[in-house]
C-alpha cells in the first residue's frame, strides 16, 4: 500500500447498494455498523479497507460473523470519507495523510472503551489493508483479546515485534504490497515470541483484497473469501470467549 499500491484499489466495492441485517449506531464517537446479538458480552470490530464500512462484503461478513454470537461493530473510521476512485479530485497520498493507521488505532481504543462500558468483556479486532495495520498496533496493547489481519497493508516488522496479543495474519500468493514471502517472515518472527500463539497462511491463486473484494459471480474467489472468513471466525472462537 506504499509505493506499490495499485492492488490495495482493485475492484473497488459498489456503495450503492449497501444493506445488512443489522443498523448504525454510534459508538465511541464514531458512525458504525453493529450486527448480532445487542446484548453479547463477546464483540468483534471489522476494520475496514480504504474503500470504508458500507461495502456490501463487508457488511455481509459482519453478519455472519455476527450469527456465531459475536456482537460485531464495522467503524467509519474515515468519518464519511472512504477513498472515492470516482471522484478526480482525490489523490491517494493525500488521502492517506488525512486517514492515517495510527488515527485509526486511537480511534480503535476510544470504540473499545465505549464497548467495555456497556459490558463487554472479550474484543477480536479483524483489519482488510489499511485496517489490517490497526489490527497489529492494537495488538501490541491489550485493549483486544486476539487479532486477525486478511491482506495485511504496510505492516514493518518493528509493529511486528511489538505484538502482545494472539495474531492470525492470512495472505494472498498475489500480493505486491504483501508478499507471500513477507508475510511468512513475519509469520517466523512471531513463532519466536514466547506466550504469542500465532497463525500464517498463503492463500493460493488469489490477490490482495480477495477476501472483501471478490466477485460474487466468481465461484473459486467466493470459495477462496469463504475459507479465510472460517479461518477467522475460528481464530476467534479460540480467543474471544
Amino acid at each position: 500500500m506504499a509505493s506499490s499500491h495499485s492492488q490495495c484499489l482493485e475492484n473497488p466495492p459498489s456503495l450503492s447498494s449497501t444493506s445488512g441485517l443489522g443498523s448504525v449506531q454510534e459508538i465511541g464517537g464514531l458512525k458504525a455498523y453493529v450486527t448480532g446479538p445487542q446484548d453479547s458480552k463477546l464483540a468483534i470490530l471489522l476494520i475496514s479497507d480504504v474503500f470504508g464500512y458500507e461495502a456490501p462484503n463487508l457488511r455481509k461478513l459482519a453478519d455472519k460473523v455476527a450469527a456465531n454470537g459475536f456482537l460485531v461493530v464495522v467503524p467509519d473510521f474515515f468519518y464519511g470519507d472512504p477513498l472515492d476512485l470516482g471522484n478526480p479530485n482525490v489523490e491517494w497520498q493525500s488521502w492517506l495523510k488525512i486517514h492515517g493507521m495510527d488515527k485509526g488505532c486511537e480511534d480503535a481504543k476510544l470504540v473499545i472503551s465505549d464497548l467495555r462500558s456497556k459490558g463487554v468483556t472479550s474484543i477480536g479486532a479483524a483489519g482488510f489493508c489499511w485496517g489490517g495495520v490497526v489490527v497489529v498496533k492494537l495488538a501490541k496493547f491489550d485493549d483486544i483479546q486476539a487479532g486477525v489481519v486478511l491482506h495485511p497493508g504496510p505492516i514493518t516488522e518493528d509493529d511486528i515485534n511489538e505484538v502482545k496479543r494472539p495474531i492470525a495474519i492470512l495472505g494472498a500468493e498475489i500480493d505486491n504490497s504483501s508478499p507471500p514471502e513477507k508475510v511468512k517472515h513475519f509469520g517466523e518472527i512471531l513463532s519466536t515470541k514466547p506466550g504469542v500463539d500465532s497463525f500464517v497462511k498463503i492463500f493460493p491463486g488469489v490477490s490482495h483484497g480477495w477476501s472483501v473484494r471478490y466477485s460474487d459471480d466468481d465461484e473459486s474467489a467466493v470459495k477462496s473469501a469463504e475459507e479465510s472468513h472460517e479461518d477467522m471466525l475460528n481464530w476467534f472462537t479460540k480467543y474471544v470467549k
